[in-house]
């Protein structure tokens, strides 16, 4: 049996358990039944379920390795692409990757190079600072690509296949 503050109260039997926890008015919850005798904890569950889902949101919130998807169109204007790499900038940044989405819409499916050719500039005006992670893909009307960010530093074998990988799709949605 352990206590709320986590000392150890000895081996007690279930009732003393139970009355020991209505006294305190907090749970008795059942820790490692398969032990013998099995282990039992007094706490307030509720504040224990409360502070796990704080956890598990603020472990949401962490970013790292998560991916937001950013919407483009084929006749995407200027100042509106632009915006669109901020924001894309920003959450390579922040550690996230970003999928490139270019959708189309009625007749603009005749001309998916219009969709390559924005994902191209896309990548030109991004630079150095992101790789692609695969060759742009078509989903039904939409046209995606991932592009990850770029560690800083001393080049390795990855980084340099990485940027190989970029040069080859930037060369495939050319041609």
């Amino acid at each position: 049996m352990i206590d709320p503050e986590g000392k150890q109260l000895g081996v007690i039997t279930r009732l003393e358990a139970l009355e020991k926890a209505k006294e305190l008015e907090l749970d008795l919850i059942e820790i490692a039944a398969q032990a013998d005798p099995p282990v039992a904890r007094i706490f307030d569950f509720q504040k224990f379920r409360y502070e796990e889902s704080k956890k598990d949101r603020g472990a949401k919130k962490g970013g790292e390795g998560g991916l937001k998807e950013l919407w483009l169109s084929p006749r995407i204007e200027e100042h509106d692409l632009k915006v669109r790499l901020d924001h894309t900038r920003k959450f390579l940044e922040e550690g996230y990757k970003v999928k490139l989405t270019v959708k189309f819409k009625g007749r603009e499916m005749a001309h998916p190079e219009l969709g390559h050719r924005v994902l191209q500039e896309v990548m030109e005006l991004l630079g150095d600072k992101a790789a692609v992670e695969g060759e742009p893909k078509f989903e039904g009307r939409r046209l995606s690509m991932t592009v990850t960010k770029i560690k800083g530093g001393k080049k390795n074998e990855q980084d340099e296949n990485q940027e190989i990988n970029t040069k080859e799709v930037k060369n495939n949605i050319k041609g």
